[in-house]
């Protein structure tokens, strides 16, 4: 299933020179996992404390870029770099899933919006990214199926934090997308599963 996180390659190559350069200067792969989660969290924290403001929400698109480029480069460095090591496979799902809450969540504090919806998003979400790792231990590769993976995620949250910071008026178009993303999420749960199954019998 098409994803976002089919461009990853051309991404990263983009970021090579930078990742050459944070590596020359000595700065771990754990390290850039590390600033990935503590921007998402200050910017998560001042979403939930200033959401009535709309400007507040124009941060968001530039975090998840900033985001999203930090973790490519944190795979880099740890596989081109010689920085791979059980702690950091242990950082990189641990903040990539405590991020998403902290990015999402607080979108389920806007009026107007079904509360419960988003927080059924960011549990799935969780529950999406959960199931990628559990293909590793029945001895399947990790599954980043789409069509609401990480990256596909970010997209459609970034987008969403743009519209809003730019004025356009919180309503029913907005539960609609939230419901939307309910139902890919749940389809990716499904396809990274049912994928995981099949290289096991390929």
């Amino acid at each position: 299933m098409a994803s976002i996180y089919g461009i990853k390659p051309a991404f990263q190559n983009l970021l090579r020179p930078l990742c050459r350069w944070l590596a020359g200067r000595g700065v771990t792969a754990n390290q850039v996992t590390i600033a990935a989660l503590v921007l998402s969290l200050i910017t998560g924290g001042g979403l939930a404390f200033f959401y009535t403001q709309p400007w507040v929400f124009l941060l968001i698109p530039v975090v998840v870029f900033v985001r999203m480029a930090l973790s490519a480069i944190d795979g880099m460095l740890a596989r081109e770099h010689g920085m791979k090591s059980a702690l950091g496979a242990i950082l990189n799902e641990l903040c990539d899933v405590i991020a998403d809450v902290a990015l999402y969540l607080p979108f389920a504090l806007l009026v107007g919006v079904w509360s419960w919806l988003v927080v059924l998003v960011v549990l799935m979400a969780i529950i999406t990214e959960m199931t990628g790792v559990i293909a590793i231990q029945i001895g399947a590769s990790r599954r980043y199926d789409g069509p609401m993976g990480k990256s596909d995620r970010a997209f459609v949250f970034g987008a969403l934090a743009l519209a809003l910071g730019a004025g356009v008026s919180v309503g029913q178009w907005l539960n609609g997308v939230f419901a939307v993303v309910l139902v890919l999420t749940v389809w990716t749960v499904v396809n990274r599963a049912r994928h995981a199954l099949a290289e096991l019998v390929s």
